[in-house]
C-alpha cells in the first residue's frame, strides 16, 4: 500500500554509488538492505573507501550483510544521540567530494541531514532512501518535546502527557512531524487510538 503523499515531507529516492573518494553510510535497521542492494551496482573496490555507520535496533538483523562489504570502517550505534558527536566530527573535518548516503526510517534520515546540512555539506553530496517502518518522529507543539518512533494516532507526548493529534506537516527543520492537543478543549474526550504509521 503507497503512502498518502504529504506536501512537506521530503521527496526519497534510491541510493546509487556515485564517484568520489569518501562515501559516508548512515542507516539504521532496513536501512541496511538499501547499503547493500546498492552495493550490487558498485564498482569493484567502492567500499575500499567507505565508512559505514548503523544503529540495528534490537534485534540487530542485517550487521553481518554489512560487515561483508567490507567498508574500510564500520562502526555500530544503540541509537542516533550516541552517533551525533562522531557525526559531527566526522563531517566537521570532511574534505570535498564526500558523498554522504543515508538509509533506513524518516527520523534517521531527517536527523542525519540536519546535521550535515549544519556543517555545510551541500545538498547535491547526499543521497536518501526511506526503508521500514513509517513511524514518526514528533514534535509537540505545546513543550517542544520530541517523541520517537509515533505510530499512532493519536499519540502521547513522551515529556508533557497531552494527547496529540500528529498532523501531516513535516517541518525539515525539526525533523519531525507536529503534534497538537487533539482535546484541548474537554480533555474527558479521548478518542479511540488506532494504529497509523506501522
Amino acid at each position: 500500500m503507497a503512502a498518502k503523499t504529504i506536501i512537506s515531507r521530503p521527496i526519497y529516492g534510491t541510493l546509487s554509488p556515485q564517484p568520489g573518494k569518501h562515501h559516508l553510510f548512515i542507516a539504521d535497521a532496513e536501512g541496511a538492505l538499501a547499503i547493500v542492494d546498492m552495493a550490487k551496482m558498485a564498482p569493484p573496490g567502492f567500499f575500499g573507501g567507505a565508512e559505514i555507520v548503523f544503529i540495528p535496533g534490537l534485534d540487530g538483523k542485517h550487521v553481518a550483510a554489512l560487515e561483508a562489504l567490507k567498508p574500510a570502517q564500520f562502526h555500530l550505534a544503540p541509537s542516533f544521540a550516541s552517533l551525533l558527536p562522531r557525526l559531527k566530527q566526522t563531517l566537521g573535518n570532511a574534505h570535498m567530494g564526500l558523498r554522504l548516503y543515508l538509509a533506513g526510517t524518516e527520523g534517521l534520515i531527517g536527523q542525519a541531514m540536519q546535521v550535515a546540512l549544519e556543517a555545510g555539506i551541500d545538498h547535491t553530496s547526499m543521497q536518501t532512501e526511506h526503508r521500514g517502518s513509517l513511524a514518526r518522529r514528533m514534535q509537540c507543539v505545546h513543550c517542544k518535546g520530541i517523541t520517537e518512533n509515533v505510530t499512532t494516532q493519536p499519540a502521547t507526548c513522551s515529556h508533557c502527557g497531552l494527547l496529540l493529534l500528529v498532523r501531516d506537516h513535516y517541518s525539515r527543520r525539526l525533523a519531525a512531524f507536529q503534534g497538537v492537543c487533539i482535546n484541548a478543549e474537554d480533555r474527558s474526550e479521548i478518542p479511540p487510538t488506532e494504529e497509523a504509521f506501522p
